[in-house]
């Protein structure tokens, strides 16, 4: 950041926040209708159209909006106290996705340690037991919905242990490359951030085959009852979120190709990197909670 003003830096009005607002209610918009749509009749319809618009409106808010910032950043536009926002701002947005997976995580704890018990008669509710689901058994992963429907839980070896390999390294070479870029040596710093963006291209892949495997051989869908529907949520949730981090990082090594950031004036990528460090924790909880115990 550059100490040479000691004025708080006001940016011009831009149109990238309302862009963004308008681009996740298209997102919304359509994924809540495809998802329904297909439930319905297999068909997405008009949501997927809607899917679509929102999230290459997405990607082009945040095209928009990184030039913007890198325009001001290297114009020498900023100073320590905006410095000091930034990261107040980036710490209360990992708190906020904090809140948001353990809203999850207790959906989770919820089914499997409360609603599961009770259904089996726990905690004196025969009744319950009795009335809603008499033949059920107490039992996680619930893989048998009360229609009698069957799926199969997804094991934690294969693909969503190499996953979990993936992302531990991951977290390494960024730690090097930002080693790197704090001793200033230009070379590791691109290597390992380069290495970093495939292993998060590479985990992306993987869970698309995960997926894939999950549908079409062992009917493991999102309407698999309690057991489908949070696994899809937390791992897809999860899956955006390192999409969301590979761009982060992909932009951090365009921007480190061009010459950006030196050892003292570099919270772009401090930024970028605590971020995908925060995606790498979640998912050791995910693996541990969703895939293995």
């Amino acid at each position: 950041m550059s100490n040479h003003s000691d004025k708080y830096y006001v940016p011009a009005q831009s149109p990238w926040p309302i862009v963004g607002a308008f681009s996740l209610f298209l997102i919304a918009l359509g994924a809540g209708t495809t998802v329904a749509k297909i439930h319905q009749s297999g068909d997405p319809g008009w949501g997927k159209i809607v899917l679509i618009i929102g999230i290459i409106s997405v990607l082009l808010m945040m095209f928009g909006w990184f030039r913007d910032q890198v325009k001001e950043s290297m114009s020498g536009m900023y100073n320590a106290q905006l410095g000091r926002s930034y990261r107040q701002g980036m710490i209360w947005f990992i708190f906020s996705e904090v809140m948001f997976f353990c809203a999850f995580f207790g959906a989770l704890f919820y089914a499997r340690i409360l609603s599961v018990p009770w259904l089996g008669g726990a905690d004196n509710n025969a009744m319950t037991h009795e009335v809603l689901w008499p033949a059920f058994e107490v039992i996680w992963p619930l893989i048998k919905t009360p229609d009698g429907t069957e799926t199969t839980a997804m094991g934690w070896g294969g693909l969503p242990l190499i996953n979990t390999l993936i992302l531990l390294a991951s977290s390494v070479t960024l730690h090097y490359a930002h080693v790197g870029l704090e001793k200033n040596k230009r070379t590791q710093l691109t290597l390992l951030l380069a290495a970093t963006v495939a292993f998060g291209c590479v985990f992306l892949g993987l869970q698309v085959l995960e997926y894939m495997h999950a549908y079409q051989d062992m009917d493991l869908k999102l309407d698999s009852g309690i057991y489908g529907n949070t696994f899809y949520l937390l791992t897809g949730f999860h899956g955006m979120h390192v999409t969301m981090g590979t761009l982060f990082l992909i932009v951090m090594l365009l921007r480190v190709m061009k010459g950006h950031f030196s050892p003292d004036n570099h919270f772009a990528f401090q930024a970028a990197s605590w971020y995908w460090h925060f995606v790498d924790v979640v998912w050791l909880g995910l693996f541990i909670f969703v895939y293995i115990i």
